[in-house]
């Protein structure tokens, strides 16, 4: 029987803060992840997995973990997730204490297989900053997985993009190791997509040769000043969340993703009406 397709939601930057609070004073982040959640369930066809790609935390503390895992609660579907700068590797292991990562401490990485698919999780945090790093024994970690295998595609997930998106806040803080990322990707032609977060809103670029997205977030996005024209700012704008779709086929099958708002929206309406013309 052919492989059928598999279908990864990916989600970024939920930002959860204690009950009540509100991030920056104005963004209810717990209600837009409650939106986003029942968008999730919702979709069809159902997805096999869901990738969160850091900063499911704020400050981060304890009480905003186990206010995200009552948050996370009703999602139907699997899921797994990875630090981002605003995260604690330590309080993230406590939280979830049954996710697969590869080390015992340090970096939690994850290497999850979904049919005929692996998703490879990396953690490019750095404690007390901003920016993301691949330190030395998750890109040992990166390296030794995906040359586990010369046959089934894989699927990277980080939080920091690996590429600079001209909104110039944003690129002081992105992966400042990515050279490393993509001598180690540009040897594994079975990597098929690398998808980040961190800037809250929908970007796509071609790094060493992949296809490289950045997540949209279900709450706020960053302002796309490209001139430098203001400080530091976010804007509130439509929420989403990205489909990583792969389709079985010659060599590593072929992966399309797609964008998906969260919402309801007019529609669906037919194309054709009951006599076949075009309405």
């Amino acid at each position: 029987m052919p492989e059928k397709p598999v279908h990864i939601a990916q989600i970024s930057d939920l930002h959860i803060k204690p009950p009540g609070s509100l991030a920056y004073g104005r963004v209810d982040t717990a209600a837009a992840l409650e939106r986003c959640v029942t968008a999730l369930n919702a979709f069809m066809p159902r997805p096999d997995f869901v990738v969160i790609s850091g900063d499911l935390a704020d400050t981060p503390t304890a009480e905003e973990y186990q206010y995200l895992k009552r948050l996370l609660a009703p999602l139907e579907l699997p899921f797994a997730g990875i630090p981002g700068n605003h995260d604690s590797r330590e309080l993230m292991r406590a939280a979830f204490p049954s996710a697969g990562h590869a080390f015992l401490s340090g970096p939690l990485n994850q290497r999850v297989e979904i049919a005929g698919i692996d998703l490879l999780l990396l953690d490019s945090s750095v404690l007390g900053k901003p920016h993301g790093e691949l330190d030395a024994p998750t890109l040992q970690w990166l390296e030794a997985t995906l040359a586990s295998s010369l046959d089934r595609p894989a699927l990277v997930f980080l939080h920091h993009p690996p590429f600079k998106t001209g909104i110039w806040h944003m690129d002081r803080q992105n992966l400042l190791n990515s050279a490393e990322l993509a001598a180690v990707a540009s040897r594994h032609p079975r990597v098929q997509r690398i998808a980040t977060g961190h800037v809250h809103r929908a970007t796509l670029t071609t790094f060493a040769g992949v296809a490289t997205t950045i997540c949209p977030a279900p709450n706020h996005a960053v302002d796309l000043d490209l001139a430098q024209l203001r400080e530091p700012s976010f804007k509130v704008e439509p929420p989403a969340f990205h489909l990583h779709s792969w389709f079985p086929g010659e060599g590593f099958g072929s992966v399309v993703t797609h964008q998906v708002p969260i919402g309801h929206f007019d529609g669906p309406h037919p194309f054709f009406g009951p006599d076949g013309k075009l309405l």
